[in-house]
């Protein structure tokens, strides 16, 4: 929904390793090396010439020589990972070896014969170099630092985060204790910063604001993140300033409801740039928990993984097990648990209930009027699962 209003990425950088955990490749990551970059042992053993008996010389290879040449008929000790000698046909395992010291003779004691490259890794097995081995748009997770740097590389050229700021708004809403007097805990503030910097945000602000035009038209104006996320005020209640806010600070809505249950309030608006000139945007996100995630997943998300450069994920298709209700007129987000190609319905589903949800793996899809059981259904998958 928020790709065609997001724009283009955020610029790209090298950036080393270390730092480019959690942002997107801006570019294929193509191998620089052949891998492995020579023919290496699998198991520790002999490096062994022709079919044996062999004669036993030198005095070992490990990992890191380089070997020399192996002469016909002729076996060396080998350590797993170390570097195959020229000349070697293949590695016969430590277990399937019976060396005579007295006759400086190596005998196969393998169930079946050495055939020619047995327990060689041979050069180029996993990869060519210039072979492309992630594609642009990929997530830098610790699995994809460990390949760059087997594939040779030092740094990546990667997307800049986008920088969020979240603002809770709501005088009726406590930090700490039971509700109580009319007022009930802010669910959202402790659940959506860690799902934010889960999915590629880099989160600098998160603060609450009142009920009242003066500060949240401030805050809204003085932030300087890429995009601001409000919960709460998206709709047209007593205390609802989020509509007369961005029309004060000049800004321009892209997306002001959906045909969505929960979530048909959230928003997105395109604020005015900062004075060096970047883009920014905000997204409204309503104040119930279960419609302020179903914008977050819909929306809010989308936007990010724009903004950041990462490649689109779009839903899964998957089979109701059970009849899943929807909305008369609506799509309706259902919190559901999946089973392999199966899905089924959770309670606790109202807007401002978070028990399905934390049950749930995904959110079902549901057209208007339902899914019956057996039918098809796309997914949304959940964070955190």
């Amino acid at each position: 929904m928020a790709g065609s209003c997001a724009g283009r990425p955020l610029p790209a950088g090298p950036r080393s390793l270390a730092d480019a955990l959690g942002h997107a490749l801006a570019e294929p990551l193509l191998a620089l090396t052949d891998l492995p970059s020579f023919d290496t042992a699998a198991m520790d053993g002999w490096a062994v010439a022709g079919p044996g008996p062999w004669r036993l010389g030198g005095a070992g290879l490990l990992a890191g020589e380089e070997p020399g040449p192996l002469g016909r008929d002729t076996a060396v000790p080998i350590a797993t990972g170390a570097p195959v000698p020229p000349g070697a046909t293949a590695v016969l395992r430590r277990e399937h070896g019976e060396a005579d010291p007295a006759r400086d003779l190596l005998y196969d004691r393998s169930p079946g014969p050495v055939c020619e490259g047995q327990d060689i890794r041979p050069r180029g097995q996993e990869c060519r170099s210039g072979e492309p081995l992630l594609p642009a748009g990929t997530t830098v997770t610790e699995r994809v630092l460990g390949l760059a740097a087997a594939a040779g590389y030092d740094r990546l050229t990667v997307h800049r985060r986008p920088s969020v700021e979240l603002l809770v708004l709501g005088d009726e809403l406590l930090d700490r204790g039971v509700p109580r007097g009319g007022r009930v805990r802010d669910a959202l503030g402790p659940l959506l910063p860690p799902w934010l910097r889960g999915r590629g945000a880099e989160l600098i602000g998160h603060r609450r604001v009142p009920d009242d035009p003066g500060p949240l038209g401030e805050a809204v104006r003085s932030s300087p993140a890429d995009v601001v996320i409000t919960t709460g005020s998206t709709a047209a209640g007593p205390v609802d300033f989020l509509h007369d806010t961005l029309r004060s600070v000049g800004a321009r809505l892209l997306i002001d409801s959906v045909a969505v249950r929960p979530g048909h309030p959230m928003l997105l608006a395109e604020l005015p740039a900062t004075s060096d000139g970047r883009a920014r945007r905000l997204v409204g996100l309503p104040g119930n928990p279960l419609a302020a995630v179903a914008g977050l997943v819909t929306l809010a998300e989308p936007l990010l993984r724009r903004l950041g450069g990462r490649r689109e994920a779009g839903p899964v298709r998957l089979t109701a097990t059970a009849a899943l209700p929807g909305h008369p007129h609506d799509t309706r987000l259902l919190p559901v648990f999946t089973s392999g190609q199966g899905v089924a319905p959770l309670p606790f589903d109202g807007p401002a209930m978070l028990r399905g949800l934390a049950l749930a793996d995904a959110l079902a899809v549901v057209p208007p009027g339902g899914v019956t059981a057996g039918a098809a259904v796309d997914v949304l998958e959940l964070p955190g699962r």
